[in-house]
């Protein structure tokens, strides 16, 4: 035993796997032979998503982007000039028939201020009117109603001035200064809108009553008097 266990036994010991190889690889060989044959001989027994997975033909591939333009022949066209050292030169061709562009004369031009026609004159403005038609008729600008002058001009239109007459409590209380006030001196040398521009509150009342009284000479603006607005001062002192 511990011979044909340990060396060869020269043929004495028969085994069966051969016999078993060759049963073993028979059954195989069916079952590959039936897995090959069912689908062929019956192809309903194969699943319907796997049949159409395989049948679907695949998209077709997207056109190819068109090519792009061709590029933009420029033609460069030379011009010769018929000037060689500042001189004329003779044509190479001579033209079959030759067009005459007739030029339209031009309108006269009109000396003047533009927009003046209205103004009484042609309607070639100023400059028109004084070497042209002189009968239109003379425009006198109109004096404005009413003008703004300096309180110094105003001091050298007074006519009549009232001294004011200092508060007493004022007085006491030491308060001096200028009154500012804002008038209009009428056509006839009235005051007319006073009104307190500045100044202590306790000599403001005695500034505006001693001015109502004033009288100024008429503003004449054109030979006409006219209404002026100005400022006067009223001045108190505890000295004066």
């Amino acid at each position: 035993m511990f011979e044909d266990s340990t060396f060869e036994s020269a043929g004495k010991i028969k085994s069966k796997s051969r016999y078993w190889m060759m049963v073993t690889f028979i059954i195989n060989g069916s079952i590959l032979l039936l897995l090959i044959l069912i689908p062929l001989i019956y192809p309903e027994a194969l699943p319907k998503a796997a049949m159409q997975t395989l049948l679907v033909a695949p998209p077709p591939p997207p056109p190819p982007p068109p090519p792009p333009p061709p590029p933009e022949v420029i033609k460069v066209v030379h011009v010769q000039s018929e000037m060689m050292n500042n001189q004329l030169t003779a044509p190479t061709r001579i033209p079959h028939d030759i067009k005459m562009v007739a030029e339209k004369e031009a309108a006269p031009e009109k000396f003047g201020v533009a927009g003046m026609e209205g103004l009484g004159g042609s309607s070639g403005g100023v400059i028109g009117s004084v070497f042209g038609q002189g009968n239109g008729p003379k425009v006198k600008a109109e004096a404005p109603k009413k003008v703004n002058i300096s309180a110094g001009v105003a001091v050298g239109m007074l006519l009549q001035k009232t001294q004011p007459v200092y508060p007493p409590i004022a007085k006491a209380a030491r308060v001096s200064g200028t009154v500012v006030l804002q008038a209009t001196i009428s056509k006839t040398g009235t005051i007319e809108n006073l009104r307190v521009i500045s100044g202590p509150a306790m000599l403001q009342q005695a500034a505006m009553d001693a001015v109502k009284t004033w009288r100024y000479r008429p503003y004449l603006l054109n030979n006409e008097p006219v209404e002026v607005e100005t400022t006067i001062n009223v001045i108190f002192s505890l000295g004066g």
